[in-house]
């Protein structure tokens, strides 16, 4: 007797459907988008301008290699989990923790970065105006913007999304007049002119900034519910972010470098407004559109970020892997209002707790960048195991989009995800075992909670639970 033909025919659906394609590309080029402002730079700092140019090639080839992998997944398997949802259905409540709280760990620990960014961006222009206060603020604001609709974040995502890339293509129009390869070489292996063996080790040290560039596209997965037509839409809009993305990510690196001394710019928080400096002086009007304009860039990732986080707590908890109360949808809006607000607590608790905690000689904020990374690069890797096992054991899963040249690229995302989470240990080992700690608190819990579990509506799309 033949297999039978498997399709997702019973979902336990809250969330409504209203997103199209450029919806999803906006959302996901906008979670990311933040990455071309701040914090690549600090990569120049240990790998030189050109070793960087390695590290980022390297992981640009991950990203595109683990898109065009995850996408079957996110097609095959449209639901608000996630990750979450596809390591439940190839390994079981276990898998189904692991790659949700790896989600969950990238998600939650990335916003409050990103919120002091803005804080400090906004700081510039009032200096009497307190960076954390504003960083509350723009919490408060964009979970009131998330739990007003899915359909009016997502629009105001995609605006804020386009107006951000429109900058970047001014920056790298303004400094181009004066770009010169030659100060982007310049010392550009790890501060020497000479590539040696030790270079390698700044490489390796780079990793987390070079997954900056793309950390977080694949939340667009833990939009699929709210999608129209999915199995369509969804490949679209991520093969189009990558490439935007990859693209962008080139260019504002290369013509940052190129605008004189790449040194100056290694380790700060705003590198696209001083390399401008460079080029048009301290009182250019350009300089001026950049700072406050870079704000969307980084308006645009923090507030998808918060769309991605609140859709991952709202399937872990419908699934019983947390509280169900964080489940509840609201009534009048549709979306998950306790799952926005629990992550704003948590990322506000960590804003004012900056400068409390520090590891490894570091603020707090510095080291849940690298958190975030290492929730992101444990999620890859359980991503791609999970599209290996079900290739296997569900070859009738219906699957709108296929991998092309499987099973090359789903190997090649997870060797090369796997040899920088390793590299990232090696080199944040205080942090890791903090992420090892999280995870295993985490477990705990799992474990004592399998009553809500049981408890939990069936949903066919998770297979067996």
């Amino acid at each position: 007797m033949s297999e039978p033909k498997l399709n997702q025919t019973r979902v336990v659906r809250e969330l409504k459907p209203t997103l199209g394609a450029i919806h999803l590309w906006g959302i996901a080029v906008g979670l990311v988008i933040s990455g071309d402002y701040f914090g690549w730079s600090y990569g120049w700092a240990s790998a030189g301008t050109l070793g960087f140019l390695i590290a980022v090639a390297v992981i640009a080839l991950m990203y595109v290699a683990f898109i065009f992998s995850y996408t079957e997944l996110t097609t095959a398997i449209p639901h608000a989990g996630g990750p979450f949802a596809y390591g439940l259905r190839a390994y079981g409540p276990t898998g189904g923790y692991f790659a949700g709280m790896a989600t969950l760990i990238e998600f939650v620990f990335a916003p409050p970065a990103i919120a002091l960014a803005i804080g400090a961006y906004l700081n510039v222009q009032f200096p009497g105006l307190d960076p954390k206060l504003a960083a509350v603020g723009a919490y408060v604001v964009f979970m009131t913007l998330n739990i007003l609709g899915m359909h009016i974040a997502a629009n105001f995502e995609l605006v804020v999304t386009i107006i951000a890339i429109g900058e970047l293509l001014v920056f790298m129009g303004v400094v181009s007049p004066g770009f010169s390869w030659a100060n982007f070489t310049a010392n550009g292996w790890a501060g020497s002119n000479t590539f040696s063996t030790a270079t390698w080790g700044g490489i390796l040290a780079s990793i987390p900034f070079a997954i900056w560039f793309f950390l977080a596209i694949e939340g667009v997965a833990m939009a699929a519910e709210e999608t129209k037509d999915p199995r369509r839409t969804v490949p679209r809009a991520y093969i189009c972010a990558i490439l935007t993305l990859v693209a962008l990510a080139l260019g504002v690196m290369i013509f940052a470098g190129g605008a004189g001394d790449w040194r100056e710019l290694s380790n700060l928080n705003d590198p696209l407004p001083q390399a401008m400096k460079m080029i048009v002086g301290h009182n250019s009007g350009w300089l001026h559109m950049l700072v406050w304009l870079g704000l969307f860039g980084l308006i645009a990732s923090f507030h998808g970020i918060i769309m991605g986080y609140s859709r991952q707590i709202f399937a872990l908890s419908r699934a019983g892997y947390m509280p169900p109360m964080f489940a509840k949808v609201n009534q009048r809006f549709r979306t998950p209002h306790r799952a926005v607000l629990l992550g704003g607590v948590v990322g506000i608790a960590a804003i004012f707790s900056d400068n409390l905690i520090v590891i490894g000689g570091q603020p707090l904020t510095a080291n849940i960048i690298t958190m975030s990374v290492f929730g992101a690069l444990l999620m890859y890797i359980i991503a791609m195991f999970s599209l290996l096992k079900l290739r296997r054991t569900e070859p009738r899963l219906e699957r709108p989009f296929n991998a092309p040249l499987y099973p090359i690229m789903p190997l090649v995302a997870l060797v090369i995800a796997i040899g920088a989470f390793l590299a990232m240990a090696w080199y944040n080992t205080t942090v890791f075992v903090i992420f090892l700690g999280i995870l295993g608190l985490g477990y705990a819990y799992f474990r004592a909670t399998g009553h809500h579990r049981d408890a939990a509506p069936r949903d066919d799309m998770l297979g067996r639970q």
